[in-house]
């Protein structure tokens, strides 16, 4: 659940929510003018988000993790137990 938080909630809300924190930090108190919704470019906002969501998850695919070797063994029942999925290594020739 944190993975899909961190990979695809955040980057897409980042944008809105630093464009708002600016323009609030911008609104000094007493000057009379509430920051209204409808005023937000949201269309940019939302393209400024699906880019930062491409860039997020192209990086986390393919710069993280190395290729594993060998074959992979699914999760099995085994003895009254489960045995957890892993990659057993190849056999050397």
């Amino acid at each position: 659940m944190l993975r899909v938080l961190l990979t695809i909630v955040v980057p897409l809300l980042l944008p809105t929510l630093l464009y708002v924190g600016w323009i609030s930090l911008l609104q000094w108190p007493g000057n009379g003018e509430t920051l209204r919704w409808t005023d937000l470019p949201w269309v940019w906002l939302a393209l400024a988000g699906a880019l930062l969501l491409a860039v997020v998850l192209v990086v986390v695919t393919v710069h993280f993790g190395e290729p594993e070797t060998g074959q992979y063994m699914p999760p099995r029942y085994e003895d009254g137990r489960v045995v957890p999925s892993h990659i057993d290594p190849k056999p050397a020739p």
